[in-house]
């Protein structure tokens, strides 16, 4: 059962950061197919949710790094983090280019090529493996062309996130962080300096949005507080909103949200001082 001490009580308690959502959904007979990642052999197969309606998924390191709908919803995505990112454009109507780091099924870009026309959105995707996946079975290269024909763009980056941004990318508005390694997040592009390098690449009150999901039923907390933690030392604000999905999720997802600009998230959970964990540098073993 999914964590639930956050919300419930009304100020942060009880959090953790991880890659994917738990879909409670059955196998069809469909798949799977089997591709190598850097990460080691990933499934693509498809399933059925609790409507019967056929889901592939995208499954590595035991769980779902991403899912589409194979029906006329396939540019929408299946679990609500994935929505809980469009957001963006609530907190910041004029956002017109984005950056998102981790490709996956390209969920998020794909929701933003068919809800946001003239929007540019560049993925950075450090695995050539995924990137395939995603144009074999998640439709990205049918998000490109809608894209495009909308004024806007999808442009797709095999690059390593962190170096991509340490070169100074952008400026954009907004950057996207959804970069896993099966349910782990990449702790390299969750320091400070990592965070400091995402400041320097967005437009004067641009805003940084992250997947945030507590570990193991919500007992595990650790990584999201220090997270949280090294965003208030990077962003002058850091505000936290639920984004959980009850029928596909199995833990608590939260979207966390930096900016030097005020935040207008009117749902933000309240949290104090004593969430804070320890902040998180580049240097191994390493704290502020």
């Amino acid at each position: 059962m999914r964590g639930r001490g956050l919300h419930r009580a009304g100020a942060l308690a009880a959090v953790g950061v991880a890659a994917a959502a738990s879909v409670a959904c059955s196998v069809s007979a469909i798949g799977p197919h089997v591709i190598r990642t850097m990460s080691g052999l990933a499934l693509v197969y498809t399933i059925r949710d609790e409507k019967g309606a056929r889901v592939r998924v995208l499954r590595t390191g035991g769980v779902y790094q991403s899912a589409t709908y194979l029906d006329d919803r396939r540019m929408e995505p299946v679990f609500e983090y994935y929505r809980s990112f469009g957001r963006l454009f609530e907190i910041m109507p004029t956002a017109r280019r984005v950056l998102a780091i981790g490709g996956g099924g390209f969920a998020f870009p794909k929701l933003v090529a068919s809800e946001r026309p003239s929007t540019r959105v560049d993925v950075v995707e450090i695995d050539p493996a995924v990137i395939r996946a995603a144009r074999r079975w998640f439709f990205l290269d049918e998000a490109v062309s809608l894209a495009r024909a909308s004024g806007g763009d999808l442009r797709v980056f095999c690059d390593d996130g962190r170096a991509f941004l340490d070169r100074g990318a952008g400026p954009y508005d907004a950057i996207v962080l959804d970069a896993f390694v099966g349910a782990e997040p990449v702790r390299s592009l969750a320091t400070l300096e990592a965070l400091r390098a995402a400041r320097g690449s967005l437009v004067p009150g641009g805003v940084l949005l992250a997947n945030v999901v507590s570990c193991d039923g919500g007992a595990d907390v650790s990584f999201l507080r220090s997270f949280v933690a090294t965003a208030n030392v990077a962003f002058s604000n850091v505000k936290i909103a639920l984004a959980t999905d009850d029928e596909h999720a199995a833990e608590d997802n939260y979207l966390v949200v930096a900016s030097d600009a005020p935040i207008d998230l009117p749902d933000a959970i309240p949290y104090d001082a004593e969430f804070l964990g320890p902040v998180l540098m580049d240097e191994r073993d390493t704290q502020l």
